[in-house]
């Protein structure tokens, strides 16, 4: 698993409307909130997408860009944003490259039934390219609030 102060993975994918994008695309300009969680249109990621979406301009004002990731294609995430009026950019990681890369891959076991799935996690990335903070199997409610706090606290719009 990831930790802080080590250089973010690189990854690179396409998002909803089929361009592609990197954490290259942010170096020096932007911190990159890189958020993964498991589906499209589900219940504990719709609250999670609306809240990234309801703090988009907060995030803004600090130099920082959501940006969320899920094995969903580009077709299902256009979607997901169209339904909800979402304000995040979605990343398509359909070959699960970006999701083995930061560890978020796991096998989880529920009531004796062992499967793989994207444990929602979320990685706080400076403009220099380095986690700032990296948080595995977090809670959806007031996940996003939590996250502009710590990026307010720690100021990483000021990391030039």
């Amino acid at each position: 698993m990831l930790e802080k102060n080590q250089p973010a993975p690189y990854f690179r994918s396409l998002q909803q409307d089929n361009k592609l994008v990197s954490l290259d695309d942010y170096a020096s300009l932007k911190n990159v909130v890189l958020y993964f969680y498991p589906k499209d249109d589900t219940p504990g990621c719709t609250i999670e997408a609306n809240d990234f979406t309801a703090m988009a301009a907060d995030f803004a004002l600090l130099d920082t860009v959501v940006i969320g990731v899920s094995k969903d294609s580009c077709e299902s995430h256009r979607a997901f944003i169209k339904k909800y009026d979402l304000n995040v950019e979605l990343l398509a990681d359909e070959s699960g490259e970006i999701c083995e890369k930061y560890g978020v891959w796991q096998e989880v076991e529920k009531e004796g039934v062992k499967k793989w799935k994207i444990v929602r996690s979320t990685f706080i990335i400076d403009k220099k390219g380095v986690i700032v903070e990296a948080m595995y199997n977090v809670a959806h409610e007031g996940h996003a609030q939590a996250i502009l706090d710590i990026i307010k606290n720690k100021d990483t719009s000021a990391d030039e």
